[in-house]
């Protein structure tokens, strides 16, 4: 009797413990899945050259995978930290490869010409322009003087502004973006070209004294939206001058440099 006892509670404690550990996770198989998972992430510290992280953030949301991550700080716009599966940060890599490239610089020629219906004068440098000559051809204008011209810079995307005219009574204000592949390459360039009429002495504005060259009055004689190929030149506008039988002609060519 005392055997027996003996072999049943042996045989009991025997299955208080292999059956608990023979058990299932309470959390389940999905739950064990998404621990590896997390344990299997990658993290990856990326240090930016020409593009911020807040900029290219949605651009690399979709390469990360449903446990990816992205963090960067406002005092670091440089600096992104990435956190996926091995497989997905490779891919995060790469389309970061591919975005963070030096911007296109390019190079503006513009040159300022006033039109005149009444005085068939034109300046010696503009009598073998081929634009001009087109000009000549499409416009009722006789003569055509050079205001002024100038070389504008400017890295892609960002915006450049220049003064021309005699009396810097003119402000010109570019932005290039540039699409296509590198072969064929197209400059969208934004232009405004603003007419300010400066007081000849002294003025009262606004209730106070101002002194002569003190701006009276602002027009926009040119603003348009063009496509320029690298090496074109174009007429961007042709505006009417004051009223009068002179009209101001913007030429503009572009060039994407190195």
């Amino acid at each position: 009797m005392k055997k027996g006892m003996i072999a049943l509670l042996a045989l009991a404690f025997t299955l208080a413990v292999v059956v608990p550990a023979l058990a299932e996770d309470p959390a389940g198989p999905a739950a064990q899945d998404q621990k590896s998972e997390t344990q299997n992430l990658r993290q990856e510290i990326v240090k930016l050259k020409y593009v911020r992280a807040q900029d290219i953030q949605q651009v690399i949301y979709p390469f990360l995978g449903p446990r990816g991550l992205i963090r960067f700080n406002d005092n670091m716009p440089m600096v992104l930290t990435v956190s996926a599966l091995p497989e997905d940060i490779n891919k995060v890599l790469a389309v970061i490869r591919e975005i963070d490239v030096k911007p296109a610089d390019v190079l503006y020629t513009v040159q300022l010409v006033l039109g005149s219906e009444s005085d068939a004068t034109t300046d010696v440098e503009l009598q073998s322009d081929p634009v001009i000559k087109e000009l000549r051809r499409l416009l009722r204008y006789k003569g055509y003087t050079l205001l002024d011209s100038s070389l504008l810079r400017v890295v892609n995307r960002d915006r450049a502004s220049v003064m021309l005219g005699p009396k810097a009574e003119f402000e010109l204000w570019l932005m290039p973006d540039v699409a296509g592949d590198a072969k064929a390459p197209m400059i969208k360039t934004e232009v405004r070209l603003r007419h300010i009429t400066r007081a000849d002495k002294s003025v009262i504005k606004d209730g106070k004294e101002m002194p002569a060259g003190t701006p009276i009055d602002v027009t926009t004689p040119v603003e348009s939206t063009l496509n320029i190929k690298s090496g074109e030149r174009t007429v961007v506008g042709v505006s009417k001058l004051d009223g009068g039988d002179k009209g101001l002609i913007l030429i503009i060519s572009a060039k994407i440099v190195d």
